[in-house]
């Protein structure tokens, strides 16, 4: 019986240890065996976008990520089509329309650029999907093998918060460059000199933003149907500010590589980010991603190089007795982190440092978080109420607080 973590493909492509991983997204051991729902890891974030071209080049351009597949016209896919991007062990999957009667026009029409699918690896598709059956979950794809030259993937979906889905994937029999379907493809775009070999090594976690009442339903989901524990959770004081309150919890599977919070707005005297979340996105959705790096310093520096925008942390959080005394010794000094509006929490297991992007498309809803770890196995809660804050001053320019 294993209680160990072995690394996964993608992590040994990225030339990846365990060790590194450990540390990159907070990896535990676990027992495999007795879990229900086995989940390896991370499998591929599928976004729809209104301009997969540009966005695929962006993604290049921008954040360092390589284009390693394609499919679409040429490779006999006329519906739309789909650019595969890695960076590290992170797959990127981007869809937009070619054929105007494609069902990713009207999911673009409703909800703008975002995430549409969050698929997981797993050992054992028709495991997961007899366990997700028996919890009364919404199955959108049975269990099927598709094949081609380079072997065969058995896949399957259930669906989750609002109209994303998990689409299950064992790739153990495949060797082609991500699904049957698509071509091995490489970038045309070349990266500067002095560009790092990439921005981010790793995926750390995902928040969902649900509606008002729904987040312990869909913990509930996440513990019954995929067997995913409890790891934390936010309320009140500690995370609201006169105008924002929301409610968060946070669940993860078995080694911890996929941790999903869960928000939902609570009541406050204006408009919460969720809110305008629900609003623009018109309902629940993917609302950030979390990319793990080693180097938060050189990724953000890049990052504002190549027009990346953050979100803006006053002065008075770094000068803040209390923040200096709860932080102690980090890294680097303080005023590094000052210089470029980077966020720092400890809690008893170490600190990490993160930073978030302002929205990424034409809609406040989908943004990044770049987070580095150092033994801290949160997600920042000392820096709530700043970023909050910072979010607020944002919505209030957009005229939506």
């Amino acid at each position: 019986m294993s209680h160990t973590i072995d690394l996964t493909a993608e992590e040994r492509d990225a030339d990846l240890d365990l060790d590194q991983l450990k540390q990159l997204v907070g990896l535990v051991d676990y027992d495999a065996n007795r879990d229900p729902f086995p989940v390896t890891g991370w499998d591929a974030i599928v976004f729809v976008s209104g301009n997969a071209t540009q966005s695929a080049l962006y993604y290049q351009s921008v954040w360092g990520m390589e284009l390693v597949a394609y499919s679409g016209p040429e490779t006999g896919n006329r519906d739309h089509k789909s650019f595969v991007l890695k960076s590290g062990s992170i797959r990127f999957v981007i869809n937009g329309a070619v054929d105007p009667d494609s069902p990713l026009v009207e999911h673009h029409r409703k909800h703008g650029d975002g995430v549409v699918d969050i698929a997981l690896e797993v050992p054992d598709v028709d495991k997961c999907i007899a366990q997700a059956k028996q919890a009364g979950a919404t199955v959108l794809r049975e269990p099927e093998d598709v094949t081609d030259e380079h072997g065969t993937v058995r896949i399957a979906a259930i669906a989750t918060y609002g109209e994303t889905r998990h689409t299950l994937v064992d790739r153990s029999r495949y060797h082609g460059p991500y699904l049957p379907g698509y071509a091995a493809q490489a970038s045309t775009f070349v990266k500067r000199d002095g560009q790092p070999k990439r921005l981010f090594q790793a995926l750390d976690h995902i928040v969902g933003n649900v509606e008002l009442g729904k987040m312990d339903e869909w913990v509930t989901f996440y513990n019954k149907v995929m067997g995913f524990v409890n790891m934390a959770e936010f309320i009140g004081d500690d995370i609201a500010t006169d105008y924002s309150a929301l409610m968060s919890k946070v669940v993860a599977n078995g080694n911890h590589r996929v941790k999903f919070p869960l928000n939902e707005p609570a009541i406050a005297k204006k408009k919460s980010q969720i809110d305008e979340y629900l609003e623009f996105y018109r309902g629940a959705g993917a609302q950030h991603l979390a990319v793990a790096t080693g180097d938060i310093l050189a990724s953000v520096d890049h990052l504002r190089a190549n027009g990346v925008e953050f979100l803006e942390t006053p002065d008075s959080y770094y000068e803040d007795p209390e923040l200096r005394a709860r932080i102690g010794e980090v890294r680097v000094p303080v005023e590094e982190l000052q210089k470029r509006g980077i966020l720092v929490d400890r809690d008893e297991d170490g600190y990490l440092l993160q930073i978030f992007t302002k929205p990424l498309g034409d809609r406040p809803t989908v943004f990044f978080e770049l987070i580095e770890r150092h033994g801290s196995l949160g997600f920042g809660k000392g820096n709530f109420k700043a970023l909050f804050e910072a979010i607020e001053r944002e919505q209030d320019k957009r005229g939506n607080l």
